[in-house]
């Protein structure tokens, strides 16, 4: 049951509607715990998430980023009943299928993945291009304020 209210904010703010949507998706469905996960801060500008997918093959895994999203999906290849394996008497490893949906912020782009011992690494790198970053504009002075003529265009144009 849900019990904040979001309306009102979305009718008095602009711009913030991608974080209200987060937060009404974060506090509509508590998200299953399985599989479990982690993320780390590798570097200043770069994370690592960590899936435990154990039981999982390299081949029914598959790691999808558009946009904003990362979205990681495992799914078995088929049904091992039909394998002449024996019969389970209890089924305790998990063997579900799961699909794991976690946002990225802007400029943040996957580098690599790799699957060992069980555990699915996802690396991430946050990019930022040249054009976003901050950049230091010099300050000129009284004598130096005077526009520079480049390849003697003004005298032509005053012509």
């Amino acid at each position: 049951m849900r019990t904040y209210d979001l309306a009102p904010f979305y009718r008095s703010t602009v711009g913030f509607d991608r974080l209200f949507s987060l937060l009404d998706r974060a506090t509509a469905d508590a998200s299953p715990g399985y599989p479990p996960y982690n993320i780390e801060r590798t570097g200043e500008n770069a994370y690592r998430i960590t899936v435990a997918v154990s039981g999982f093959a390299q081949d029914e895994l598959s790691i999808v980023a558009k946009e904003n999203t990362l979205t990681i999906k495992g799914e078995k290849a088929g049904s091992e009943n039909g394998k002449d394996k024996g019969e389970v008497l209890y089924r305790g490893i998990a063997a579900r299928a799961f699909e794991r949906v976690f946002q990225l912020a802007d400029f943040v782009v996957v580098k690599n993945a790799s699957l060992e011992h069980g555990l699915l690494h996802v690396d991430l790198v946050r990019e930022i291009p040249e054009a976003k970053k901050p950049r230091s504009i010099p300050i000129a002075t009284g004598a130096t304020a005077a526009p520079q003529v480049v390849n003697g265009s003004a005298e032509k144009a005053a012509a």
